[in-house]
């Protein structure tokens, strides 16, 4: 750790992703001038990992620090930084930093016309915004967007941290941010629908059940991509396929109206990208594939009516 304090930092949106990362910042010896905190989830955060540290206005953060963290939701942010230049709470020179995956530098482009540096630098981690998130920094990828100078002092904070820097090119955030997410938050959804499947069938504790199967999965896969699968649609079992199907129907049907009946599409969707990826012969794959995808009878029917051809 430094002797002593080296830039003033100051935190807009003290979130999960935003206390978290000003935390580990302060441990390096930065000062922490002040955090913004709207909800009370939001200062209790604040109150717990960045503890001292005054919560303040936008404009009097930036007015303070050196290098503003701007840890607001996607849609946030690009009126964040017109208001901020609007209203003239930007000297120039500062750093502003945001957290977003989805933009690069552009977002901050009102900032960056006002004479600040700009930079985007995205974590590729899931957050609880906790303690518990601090040694997670360690080795973590942080998509680094910067120009010039700006990606040198991007790169010094993420290895600061403990984080590895990896350039992300402005037009390749988008898919950048899809990938993570589709990755990610789709897992959530996945690992929600099995444990309520099997939570019907009386399982006590799904996810404590599921964790070796679905640990062993997602490390071959990170591994090994598509050849990880294994599996009834790998293996070109259309009647274990078909099986499911009307086990998870039933299930769906059989929810109340306040929980989600969603499994049997997911399942469909995801049996069918699997199958894209199963490599088998033609035959087994057209098998499975008129289970997951069968032809409605009324419309078969309507479509013979419509060409007797």
């Amino acid at each position: 750790m430094s002797a002593a304090p080296r830039l003033g930092i100051g935190i807009i949106g003290a979130g999960r992703v935003g206390a978290v990362l000003g935390a580990a910042l302060r441990a390096e010896g930065h000062a922490i001038v002040g955090a913004s905190a709207v909800s009370a989830a939001s200062r209790e955060r604040a109150a717990a990992l960045l503890p001292g540290v005054p919560i303040l206005g936008p404009e009097t953060i930036v007015e303070r620090a050196e290098l503003v963290l701007l840890a607001v939701p996607d849609d946030q942010l690009g009126p964040l930084a017109a208001g901020l230049a609007a209203v003239d709470a930007v000297p120039g020179g500062q750093v502003f930093v945001h957290v977003s995956g989805a933009h690069g530098t552009g977002v901050l482009a009102p900032l960056a016309e006002r004479g600040s540096t700009v930079i985007a630098m995205h974590p590729a981690m899931t957050f609880t915004g906790t303690a518990a998130d601090l040694p997670r920094l360690i080795g973590c990828p942080f998509g680094v967007t910067a120009r010039g100078g700006a990606e040198a002092i991007a790169h010094a904070l993420v290895v600061e941290i403990g984080g590895e820097p990896v350039p992300i090119a402005e037009a390749d955030r988008p898919l950048y941010h899809a990938a993570l997410s589709h990755g990610a938050n789709h897992l959530v959804a996945l690992v929600a629908q099995a444990r309520a499947l099997l939570a019907q069938i009386g399982i006590v504790d799904p996810g404590e059940y599921l964790r070796p199967l679905l640990t062993a999965a997602l490390e071959e896969s990170l591994r090994r991509g598509a050849a990880a699968l294994t599996g009834p649609v790998r293996r070109g079992d259309s009647g274990t396929v078909a099986a499911h199907l009307e086990a998870i129907a039933e299930a769906d049907a059989s929810r109340g109206s306040t929980q989600p009946g969603d499994v049997a599409d997911t399942y469909r969707a995801l049996a069918l990208a699997a199958l894209a990826r199963a490599g088998l012969s033609a035959q087994d794959e057209a098998r499975v594939r008129r289970i997951l995808s069968p032809e409605p009878a009324a419309e078969a029917g309507q479509a013979d009516q419509e060409d007797p051809s």
